[in-house]
């Protein structure tokens, strides 16, 4: 990018519900300490007032919780910018030109709609699988073309993001990164993951409790329901079926993720629009059939 080009805008999205008053303010130092871009920053308090909220970013405070896609539409919502990025706040941006680097990807080619980093755990390195936005995770720094996300970190270009229709606000929690980028690519678009540029994060993972069975399981269905042709979402239910078989062995996780299966089959999943069949070959032919 040359000196005088205009700086790309970018508008930042942080959720909070103020339980990381130590990792919160490190997320949001190197988030504003970012260099070569013009950035718009909000903190939203998803049933909170948000606390440790620095003087040059606007805070939003929601009455309760409304989820973590429904707080990242809200939070799109009140900043500017021709690209979103999304950013967790225990995440540490390692270096002062990532946006810029991310903006970059994106002013170079306008049929890509979003970009995510390599996500690591800054002491051991690692990156963990479903950080990896392919099928194929054994080497996290392998970059290309990719038709899922990992939502916590990435950039979207806004006038993709809106013509998709944003994040699936209802789902709450879980997959709602693979319903957006499906829709992305259904409007031509494609994603892009570019491992040496490098996000921090601690290698944590979410709690094993009957509620997360039972929204990850409700989700895949709603997204099958919302996204697929017809004739698919029997496939994609039963490839599900199959690995949760595989992977839960324990009794309760099993019986909270049928009860999470039969709740998406009953319950409204949202707008359908379902991608086209020329959408099913390109994901295909990236690497990831929408059956899996």
């Amino acid at each position: 990018m040359s000196s005088g080009a205009p700086r790309p805008t970018i508008g930042a999205v942080v959720l909070t519900m103020n339980d990381r008053p130590t990792e919160f303010p490190r997320a949001m130092d190197s988030l504003l300490a970012q260099e070569g871009v013009d950035l718009d920053v909000v903190v939203v308090g998803n049933g909170c007032e948000p606390a440790q909220v620095p003087d040059r970013v606007r805070a939003v405070a929601l009455p309760e919780n409304v989820g973590i896609p429904e707080g990242r539409n809200i939070g799109a919502d009140n900043v500017k910018g021709d690209y979103v990025f999304f950013f967790d706040n225990d995440a540490v941006l390692p270096a002062t030109d990532a946006l810029a680097r991310l903006a970059a990807e994106l002013d170079r080619d306008t049929h890509l709609s979003y970009v995510q980093p390599r996500i690591a755990d800054p002491d051991t390195g690692v990156t963990l699988r479903r950080w990896v936005p392919r099928l194929r995770a054994g080497d996290a720094t392998r970059p290309g073309t990719v038709t899922v996300m990992a939502e916590g970190v990435v950039m979207v270009r806004r006038s993709a993001f809106e013509l998709a229709g944003g994040w699936p606000g209802h789902f709450f929690l879980f997959h709602e990164g693979i319903d957006l980028a499906w829709r992305l690519w259904n409007h031509g678009h494609t994603g892009l993951y570019k491992p040496d540029i490098l996000v921090h994060h601690p290698a944590t993972n979410p709690a094993r409790h009957e509620r997360f069975y039972r929204l990850n399981a409700r989700n895949r269905v709603w997204l099958a329901r919302r996204n697929l042709p017809a004739p698919l979402i029997p496939f994609n239910l039963a490839t599900w079926t199959l690995i949760t078989l595989w992977r839960f062995r324990e009794r309760t996780a099993l019986r909270a993720s049928l009860a999470g299966f039969r709740e998406g089959l009953r319950t409204d999943p949202g707008t359908r629009s379902p991608m086209s069949w020329r959408t099913v070959a390109r994901l295909t032919a990236a690497g990831r059939p929408p059956i899996f």
